[in-house]
């Protein structure tokens, strides 16, 4: 049998100190929370919502799809069939019943995936605890979106600006069958508030980063990257010039209220754009459904767009 060499004990020894000599040099990331929250990837899977179309109808047709895929077991869903004179969704039945139970959930977005309508979606919303049981399940009056497509904020959630923007945006980063000629065009009905969502581009070279909220890694961890890899004009003396200048202006006075206007204006600019996907004009012709609660029955008008 080989008999493995000793390893070298010096320098096991000074390369246990190489990761905390290197990041003795890099700025720092700490962001003060809860005041100032970390950009969410479009992709990120948080609290579910359930959706509506443009007209009001509710997107959910009671297939219970979603609760028989589910590997934790946390979703009930019972459907009901639609009236004929009030339908509740364009289907021929209507989810009566839906609930998720959070403290079981595992955020694996695989009833996103089985939905063939798209009517539950994750936000980007994580931050939400419980001081009972009970309130960790949501009902259908919870999860559904109100007359302006937003989700419902209970009292134990943080919502913030954007935390109901692309939600699932994974979903439409694919093209069937894997084909190229369908990548970065529309596939869905467009969703009470938010209108047609911006498909992922993926791949493909006509990518538009700003309506789908995709951020290059380059660009969010352009301060963390290896030397190598990080472009021409951030390397030697200049880079270091410049982290320095940026270091001095994140930690002067009243740096973190300007940086929030700094972001308001953002957000504003990207509304004007469209990237929010929230266009107000459309919300304004839309015909809204009420939520379903009580006995089933005549519970909403049928919307038309």
């Amino acid at each position: 049998m080989a008999v493995p060499e000793p390893p070298h004990k010096r320098q096991n020894f000074l390369g246990g100190f190489k990761l905390t000599l290197e990041h003795l040099g890099r700025p720092p990331v700490t962001r003060q929370y809860p005041e100032e929250k970390r950009p969410k990837q479009p992709r990120q899977h948080g609290r579910h919502v359930l959706n509506r179309y443009e007209d009001g109808m509710e997107k959910c047709i009671g297939c219970e799809l979603c609760a028989g895929v589910c590997p934790a077991d946390c979703i009930y869903v019972r459907g009901l069939d639609n009236p004929p004179d009030h339908p509740v969704s364009p289907g021929e039945r209507y989810g009566y019943v839906y609930e998720i139970n959070f403290l079981r959930c595992i955020h694996c977005d695989l009833c996103v995936e089985a939905c063939p309508t798209e009517a539950i979606t994750e936000s980007k919303l994580m931050e939400f605890s419980f001081t009972n049981r009970n309130d960790a399940i949501y009902t259908k009056d919870e999860l559904l979106v109100d007359d302006e497509g937003k989700p419902k904020h209970m009292p134990w959630e943080d919502w913030r600006e954007g935390d109901d923007l692309h939600t699932s945006g994974w979903m439409r980063a694919t093209s069937p069958s894997g084909s190229a000629a369908f990548e970065g065009q529309v596939q869905w009905s467009g969703e009470l508030g938010f209108g047609s969502r911006a498909p992922e581009a993926g791949q493909s070279p006509d990518r538009d980063d700003a309506s789908t909220g995709s951020r290059q890694l380059r660009d969010t961890l352009e301060r963390h990257l290896r030397p190598t890899d990080m472009p021409a004009a951030k390397r030697g003396p200049r880079g270091a010039v410049g982290r320095m200048l940026e270091k001095a202006e994140r930690f002067a006075p009243g740096a973190g209220k300007k940086h929030r206007a700094q972001r308001d204006v953002d957000y504003a600019e990207a509304v004007v754009a469209g990237n929010s996907e929230r266009d107000a004009a459309g919300v304004s012709g839309a015909t809204v459904v009420p939520t379903v609660t009580g006995d089933p029955g005549p519970a909403a008008e049928a919307g038309s767009s």
